[in-house]
């Protein structure tokens, strides 16, 4: 059973990553608008993936998963990619489900990133909370504060 301590805790950690993964919709979405023009919105689509999720890595281990352990940092940013291909396949499907069919969100995709962020949010917490930031079990990884 979670105890009191650990569920306001992990509710934390949800918060945080959440505000990191706004941050990473963010980022999203301005390198889409720049390499829109250039590679089309497919290949703009497909790459501000990978750099919003670089970015969220990099905060999330800095701040959201702050008392997890850290391994080295490229094979945790490799990990962290693997992980959350889950929340990948699942945003991008929703982003290019709705390019393709709904026409308001081929002229305004940041709808469409928004619906995706928000599709992926739940998978990608879980598995980078216990998968990549390794903080299960939860007091585990927390310090106790005397």
């Amino acid at each position: 059973m979670i105890s009191l301590y650990d569920r306001q805790t992990r509710f934390v950690q949800f918060v945080k990553f959440a505000f990191v993964g706004s941050l990473g919709f963010v980022c999203d979405v301005t390198v889409v608008f720049f390499l829109r023009p250039l590679l089309g919105l497919n290949a703009a689509i497909f790459i501000a993936y990978f750099i919003a999720a670089t970015s969220n890595w990099f905060l999330n281990r800095l701040w959201t998963f702050q008392h997890a352990s850290h391994q080295r940092p490229l094979m945790q940013w490799t990990r962290f990619l693997s992980a959350n291909s889950l929340g990948f396949f699942l945003n991008r499907t929703t982003v290019y489900f709705l390019i393709f069919f709904v026409p308001f969100c081929l002229h305004f995709p940041p709808i469409a990133l928004a619906c995706g962020a928000l599709v992926g949010l739940f998978a990608n917490f879980q598995v980078s909370r216990i998968i990549v930031f390794e903080t299960a079990p939860f007091s585990k990884n927390v310090p106790i504060k005397e």
